[in-house]
C-alpha cells in the first residue's frame, strides 16, 4: 500500500512536525485539530508553535498543496493520533495521578466514520499500557461493519479490515525536525501485519531503524525512557538540596564526580517539566503502584523541588529586608528568568519554572517580573505577573531567580547580589 493520503489528528508540538514531514516527502497530508486558530494559522502556511526550521517546511508544504488543516476528519489511508494524555482530577494531593484517555477516545470517535477497509491507525500519543487496545475497542464499537486486529492468539485476525499500532514519538523539543528523521522508531502493532504496515508508513522519511515489538511493549518503552530520566534527575535534584544544606557547590561537586569514567550525573534544576518526563512515570505508578517504588519516589522528589525554590525566594526576601530596613515587602521586586519547561523553547506545559513564578507572585506582596524571550505575551490564566525584557528586569528587580538556562541568559553577565540560580549559569 502506498499511503497516498495521511491524516494527523492533533496539530501540536508532535502532530504538526510529523504532518509537515510526511508532506515534505510528497504525501498528501490532512491535519485535524479542534483549535480553529491552529487550523487557520497552518492554512496560511504559518505555525502556531516555536520549533526551529518547522516554519519553512510548513510554508512550503502548504504552498505546494501537500498539507492542509481541517477541523473535521476526512478519508485517508493512514491516521496518526497525536493528542494529549492528561491526568484525571485528583481529590487529595497524596493520590496517585491516573491518565485520562478522553482525547484519544474523542479522536477515535472523530475518525471512526471515515475509516475504510485497509486503513492504518497509529497511536503516537504517550499512553499507559493497554491504551492501544482500548483505542481498538472504541473503534470496533463505533464501526461494527469493519473487523479489527486482536493480539490474543485465539482472536487474532491477520486479515482484519483495519490495522492498528502504537508508535511513540521520541524527539527532543528544539530538535524535532532532525530527530523525526534520524531517530529509531519503536513500532508496536496489535498483530505482525499491523507492525509491517506501520513500518512501511514511517519509512516514508525515517532514516533510523524501525524496531518491531508488540503494542504493550512499545507503550512501556516510552514510559521507561522518560522514567529513567526522571530518576536520574531526581538524584541530581536531591543532591542539590543536600549540598545546599552542607554549604557545598553542587555544580563543582557534580563536575568532579563526573570525572570518574563510569559516572554521569545529570545537572539539577528547579524541578521537572514538559509533557513527557513529568507525566509518563505516573502512568507506570498508576498501573503498578506496589511495584513502582523507586519511580514513585523520584516523582515525589522532583515534584517537591519547585516548592524548595519558592522557600529559597522567601528567605531571600527576608534577608533583603533585614539589609534594607527602610523598605517593605511591597517594595521588593522579584524577577524570574525563564518560564518554559526547558531551554530555548516556548512550551509552558508542566513547567516547574512557570509553577515557581506563579507561586512567588501568589505569596509575595511586591512585584513579580517574568523574563521569557520565547513568548510575546503570557496566557490569560496567568495573573499578577508582568512579562518584561531582560535588561528591564536586571535594572529594576531586587532579587533574581534563574529558572531556565536559555541562551539569552547564558550570554548575559549578572552583577546583582541577590541571585538564586537553579541552573548554575550565573
Amino acid at each position: 500500500m502506498s499511503f497516498n493520503t495521511i491524516s494527523v489528528i492533533g496539530l501540536g508540538y508532535i502532530g504538526l512536525p510529523t504532518a509537515a514531514m510526511f508532506a515534505a516527502y510528497g504525501k498528501k497530508v490532512i491535519g485535524v485539530d479542534v483549535n480553529q486558530h491552529a487550523v487557520d494559522t497552518i492554512n496560511r502556511g504559518e505555525i502556531h508553535i516555536v520549533e526551529p526550521d518547522l516554519d519553512a517546511i510548513v510554508h512550503k508544504a502548504v504552498a505546494k498543496g501537500n498539507l492542509k488543516a481541517v477541523s473535521t476528519p476526512e478519508p485517508a489511508d493512514a491516521f496518526l493520533i497525536a493528542v494529549p494524555t492528561p491526568f484525571l482530577p485528583i481529590k487529595n494531593s497524596k493520590d496517585i495521578p491516573k491518565p485520562d484517555l478522553k482525547y484519544i477516545q474523542a479522536a477515535a470517535k472523530m475518525i471512526a466514520p471515515v475509516l475504510k477497509k485497509g486503513d492504518l491507525v497509529i497511536l503516537e500519543s504517550t499512553s499507559p499500557v493497554g491504551a492501544t487496545e482500548q483505542l481498538r475497542d472504541w473503534l470496533a464499537e463505533a464501526r461494527a461493519d469493519l473487523t479489527f486486529p486482536f493480539s490474543d492468539k485465539e482472536l487474532q485476525n491477520e486479515q482484519s479490515d483495519i490495522h492498528i499500532a502504537h508508535c511513540p514519538e521520541r524527539v527532543l523539543p528544539g530538535h524535532v525536525v532532525r530527530e523525526l528523521v534520524e531517530n529509531d522508531r519503536v513500532i508496536g502493532g496489535l498483530t505482525a501485519k499491523c507492525s509491517k504496515k506501520a513500518v512501511e508508513l514511517y519509512k516514508t522519511f525515517v532514516q533510523g531503524d524501525c524496531v518491531i515489538t508488540n503494542a504493550r511493549t512499545a507503550e512501556m518503552a516510552k514510559l521507561t525512557e522518560n522514567s529513567c530520566r526522571d530518576v536520574q534527575i531526581a538524584f541530581a535534584n536531591e543532591l542539590s538540596i543536600i549540598c545546599d544544606k552542607l554549604d557545598i557547590n553542587v555544580w563543582e561537586l557534580i563536575s568532579l564526580a563526573n570525572r570518574h569514567p563510569r559516572i554521569n550525573i545529570l545537572q539539577p534544576g528547579p524541578g521537572v517539566g514538559g509533557h513527557c518526563i513529568a507525566v509518563d512515570p505516573w502512568f507506570i505508578v498508576a498501573k503498578t503502584p506496589e511495584q513502582a517504588q523507586l519511580i514513585h519516589t523520584a516523582r515525589k522528589v522532583n515534584d517537591a523541588k519547585p516548592q524548595w525554590v519558592v522557600d529559597k525566594v522567601k528567605m531571600a526576601i527576608s534577608d533583603f529586608l533585614q539589609v534594607n530596613p527602610n523598605k517593605t515587602a511591597k517594595e521588593v521586586t522579584v524577577a524570574c528568568y525563564g518560564l518554559a519547561f526547558k531551554a530555548d523553547i516556548d512550551d509552558l506545559r508542566e513547567s516547574p519554572a512557570l509553577q515557581i513564578t506563579q507561586n512567588i507572585a501568589a505569596m509575595h506582596a511586591g512585584n513579580t517580573f517574568a523574563v521569557e524571550p520565547n513568548i510575546e505575551q503570557l496566557p490569560e490564566r496567568i495573573k499578577n505577573i508582568k512579562l518584561v525584557e531582560l535588561a528591564y528586569a536586571k535594572n529594576n528587580a531586587d532579587i533574581h531567580v534563574m529558572l531556565v538556562d536559555h541562551k539569552a541568559f547564558k550570554n548575559e553577565k549578572m552583577d546583582a547580589v541577590n541571585i538564586i540560580d537553579t541552573k548554575g549559569i550565573w
